[in-house]
This record gives structure tokens, sequence and C-alpha cells, in this order.
């Protein structure tokens, strides 16, 4: 809410109150029962009353019953004349005490108003105007700290609530190596100075997302024991001109004055992108913004001991003049882990978690190829989850098992619940592609099949490779798409017709016969790159494509992607239909059963895997 509007409704809110009590004090509950001063007379006489009290010309009469009431009398005329003269009886009257307050009431009568009027209103427009005062005040503060750098400062002395070390990153090991050199220039200068040797002033973390960029670079200022300003990329633009600018020049302010000290900046891409790309050309504030890191890395001195760490999954897009020389000189890529790597990241995470004595984290990281360090964390908090919704005390296999397929495909959907029909057309189609990955050439082994939904998926057949790949041969992505195929394939065999499950299937089997005629040359149109892809900066995504082929040239790719589509086809077909009965009796087993795990699957197609393996 605005502060003015608050303001504004808690002045209203105190003006309601003093009426309130104002009404209270000059609108009593209880009306007072009035008599005329005859009948006061009269009760005298008759010895009922008690005390008469007067103020000014009222008469305030208390009987000896203790009830109430009030009288008046003419103004300028005593009391007791006033009941004589009335014929009054004079020795009743000496029995009633009678008492004057002409002076408390003279002094309300007048105090009241001048509080109500005076004194509380002076009150609470003075403390609205003091409490605007107070917030303009604040205010032009904010105004002048709008240009300061928002940066987390991990200190030397502290480092947060935990100290991270490289002991503390597994796997890493050449990224490790290349920053132990850092550390020891932050701890011993010296050594490196002496011999005319510059350090590195800027070193770049490149890797897909959630390998580790920033870890790494928190672990480098724990191993240096030197404060570490972490700031992400986005935080220096603002809508105002300048500020980004203003915001670099106080943090790197702010590094010297910490000196030996470490600069981290997630995400440059959102500041560093090529120039002259964006929709305000050289006037871009974010161009500004890069243009004034540029000048404080230059502006480095070799005796300064900051160094700038920067992470991003973007490096394709950085402007040339943050990676020369002088700047970001050193540029470490950051690999997802390998399996060992992998193992010892789960042991990192699960480290303070409860743990069975047969939890196999080998087994574990066998099955996760392709996990970041981020991936695998989820993983070992999905299983500490799993645990305690049974109400278990410790992590078993199990839990981390479920908990891979959880951050794969999603959770169960136990509630989605298939009919009889859709449950075997389901079992036949996991089962297709079960069977034609298994007798295709170069493919990964079978690891489960289910037909329980999981996130968008009603069924899924789960292949884990056998060892870490980097390089894929064509008759490998040909048989990927065979077995993409397979459970389309499967439907039309089994039941004359297909349904919509195979959608997702299709197209991901498109996309790849795509991308082996226009990215990867293996094809017939030969070793040839077709397509360059266009990206519109400011928005920071891929969003179209321009043509650098011709109308026939495409025609022709057209072709070859229909080729490899309609030959993976038919090598599904060929293996189906001469494993027919297998595919009834896995099918079969998983409509009874829902799932199959990997042992169960190499049982039930044993002898023909291994004739197949003779061939």
């Amino acid at each position: 809410m605005n502060p003015l509007i608050k303001n504004f409704v808690f002045v209203i809110l105190i003006l309601l109150v003093v009426g309130g009590i104002f009404s209270l004090l000059y609108f009593p509950a209880t009306t007072p029962n009035e008599i005329s001063i005859t009948q006061l007379v009269s009760d005298i006489n008759d010895s009922k009353v008690k005390k008469i009290t007067t103020s000014g010309d009222t008469l305030n009469i208390t009987y000896n019953d203790n009830k109430t009431a009030t009288s008046m009398k003419e103004t300028g005329t005593g009391l007791t004349d006033l009941l004589i003269n009335l014929g009054v009886n004079k020795d009743n009257l000496q029995k009633v005490e009678i008492s004057n307050q002409v002076a408390q009431q003279d002094l309300w009568s007048w105090l009241t108003p001048l509080l109500v009027f005076g004194i509380l209103p002076l009150v609470v427009f003075g403390f609205f105007f003091w409490t605007m005062i107070k917030q303009a005040k604040s205010g032009a503060v904010q105004v002048f700290d709008f240009t300061k750098a928002k940066a987390r400062l991990f200190g030397a002395e502290g480092h947060g609530k935990e100290k991270i070390t490289f002991k503390d990153v597994a796997g890493l090991k050449e990224a490790k190596e290349e920053l132990v050199e850092i550390v020891d220039f932050l701890k011993f200068p010296k050594k490196y100075l002496a011999m005319g040797a510059k350090i590195p002033r800027g070193v770049l973390l490149v890797g897909a997302a959630g390998v580790g960029k920033t870890l790494l670079a928190r672990a480098v200022a724990g191993e240096a024991n030197v404060p570490f300003l972490s700031v992400s990329g986005s935080e220096f633009v603002e809508m105002f001109v300048g500020v980004g600018s203003a915001r670099v020049r106080d943090l790197f302010a702010t590094a010297k004055k910490a000196a030996p000290s470490i600069i981290f900046i997630d995400e440059l891409d959102a500041i560093g992108r090529h120039r002259g790309a964006g929709i305000g050309g050289g006037h871009d504030e974010r161009e500004q913004t890069l243009n004034q890191i540029l000048v404080e890395m230059d502006g480095f001195e070799k005796e300064t001991g900051v160094i700038i760490l920067a992470a991003t999954n973007r490096p394709d897009i950085l402007d040339p003049a943050l990676l020369r020389p002088g700047r970001f000189d050193r540029k470490i890529v950051l690999d997802p882990p390998d399996v060992h790597d992998r193992e010892e990241i789960l042991k990192i995470h699960s480290k303070d978690k409860p743990l069975e004595k047969n939890v196999d984290f080998k087994e574990t990281a066998e099955r996760t190829p392709g996990f970041t360090g981020a991936d695998l964390a989820n993983v070992a908090n999905e299983a500490a989850l799993l645990a305690a919704r049974q109400n278990k005390t410790q992590i078993n296999q199990k839990e981390f098992l479920e908990a891979i397929e959880k951050v794969l495909l999603g959770p169960e959907r136990k509630s989605h619940i298939l009919s009889k029909k859709e449950k075997e057309i389901a079992a036949f189609h996991e089962a297709g592609h079960a069977l034609v990955s298994t007798f295709m050439p170069d493919t990964e082994p079978v690891r489960k099949i289910s037909i329980i939904a999981r996130g968008m998926a009603a069924g899924y057949t789960l292949q884990v490779p056998s060892e870490e790949r980097k390089m894929k041969t064509k008759t490998g992505f040909l048989s990927e798409i065979a077995t993409l195929l397979g459970g389309y394939c499967a439907e039309k065999l089994k039941f004359g017709e297909m349904t919509t499950g195979a959608s997702n299937d299709l197209s991901r089997a498109s996309e790849m016969a795509r991308k082996l005629v226009k990215e990867y040359g293996m094809s017939s149109l030969g070793p040839i790159s077709f397509g360059e892809k266009e990206e519109l900066v400011f928005l920071g995504k891929e969003i179209s494509e321009q043509r650098n082929y011709s109308e026939k040239i495409a025609e022709r790719i057209d072709d070859e992607v229909d080729i490899i589509i309609k030959g993976a086809q038919k090598q599904a077909e060929i293996v189906l239909s001469k494993h027919k009965n297998l595919l009834d009796k896995v099918a079969k087993d998983l409509i009874e059963k829902e799932t199959i795990e990997r042992e169960e699957f190499e049982k039930l197609i044993g002898g023909a895997q291994k004739n197949n393996n003779k061939k």
C-alpha cells in the first residue's frame, strides 16, 4: 500500500476514536432522573434526602436508598434561602449534607473542549507530518543506496554457516587443479610477483546448469580464506540510466578495500552478451554496464589481489572483449560428472542422512547417467522425503531408486487408472519399445518397464547406458529411432491401428532424424550442415532458423528424413514380427505386474537374446 494512503487511513482511524471518546463524555449512557425544586422540598420534608451536591445551578441529589436525581435552581439564588422560602422543614434540612463542586465543574468545563478540540488534533497532525518527514528522509537515503552493489559478502572470518572447500566438491578434478593456482596466489602473492608473473585477473567457469559452478567458486574462497563477494549479473541492470555502471564501480571498489578478495558474478551472460545486438544499440543500459566491467577489469593492478570469477552456461553469446587476454584469461569447462564422480557426489549429499546398510551408491550412480550435481542432490533429498513419508527411521536403496524415477519422470500418478483396454495397449506399447531396443545394435540395456503413469507419461521404458559415452554413431541413432517407433509398430501389429500414446515418440524420432541430416551430416547429402540459427539477444532464446539452402535442397532434406524414419519403422516391424511370441509374453507379464525390472525382463527373453548375440 502507498505510505501516504496508509498514513491518511491511520489519521482517519484516530479521529474516529477521538469522536467516540467525545461522544461518551458528552452523551452519557444513562439519562439522569430530573425533579422539580418543589419536589425536592417535599422529599426533604419527608426525610428521604441524604445529600445534595451543587455544581453551578445544577443540584445532584442522593437519597437515603442511594438513588440519584437532578434538579435546577435559579441563577444567583442561594440554595438554603431558596429551600426555606419554599417551606422546607429547617430541622430536616440540617440533616441533609450539602456540598459545593463549583470549582471542579468550571475546570472541566473549559479543559475538556481544549483537550478534545485543541491539543489532541495538534498531536494527531503532528504525528502525521513527523511520519511523512521520516519517510522522506529514508527515501532520500534509499536514493543514495540505489547505486550500491547488492553483493552478498561471505567474509574470511565466517563464510556463512559452513565453510566450503574443495573437499566438499566431488569430481571436477581438472577444474580444481586449474583453480589451485588461484588459491595459491591469494595466499602467497609475493611468490608470483617476485617472478614477474601475473595471475589471471578473470576466470570464466563454463558448464551446464547444476554442474557446480557456484559451489566451486565458493570453494575457491573457502580454500583461500578471503572475502567472497557474490552477485548475479541481473542485479546490475535497472530501468534507470547509469545505475548498472554505478553498481559495478561500487562492487569493484568494495573488493579492492577488502583485498585480497574474490568477486563472483553468476549468470554473466545477463550483462555480458555481444554488444550492438540489443534494441537500444550503443545506448543500451546493459551495454553501458558491460563497458564499465571491461574498464574496471583493465584498471586492475597486479598488486591489488582481487580476482573475478564468473559463471555462465552460454559462453557462445558473450562479447569477445570479455574473453580477450587481460580480462577473462582462463576458461574452465565443467563437464557433467561421470559414474565415479556421481558416486562421490551422492556420498557427500547423503553424509548427514541416516542410511541402511543396503544402500549402494554405485548402483544409484550407474542409473543416473547425465545427471548433474544438482540433480544428484535432488535425488538424495527425494529419497529422504520418501523415507520420512513412510515413517521410516533410515533410508534404504529402494527409496534412492524410486527417487531417480521421480526426478526423471515425475511422481507416480496412482489415481490415473487405465481401463482394461488402455492397460493392454500401454503394455504392448512399452513391450514394443523394450524388444526393439534389445534386438537392435548399439542400443542401451533396458533397466525397467512400467505401465504406471508418471508425470505426463502413461507408461515408460527406462534405459540406462552400461558405460559413459561422449560420441554416438549413425548406427546408434538409427537404432534409437527404431526403438522410439517400437511402441507405434507394436500397437499397429497387435491391434491393427495406432493411438495417441505414440505422439511424443514420433516427435522425438522426427527431430532426431532431421538432426542426422541437417547437423550431423549422416545422410546421402554428405557432410554439410544446413541452416543457421538466429537469436534475438534481448529475448535470450533461439526463436528462428535462417535458411542457407535452396528450396530444392529443402525437398531433399525432407526426402532424407522420410527415408530414415521409414527405414527405422521397417526395422522395428521386422524385430517385432520375428519375436511376436516374446511381445505377447512380455506384455502379458506387464499387464499382470505393471512393472518389470531388468533381471525379470532378461529372464523372459533370455534365450532369444543369447541367440541374437551369437548372430
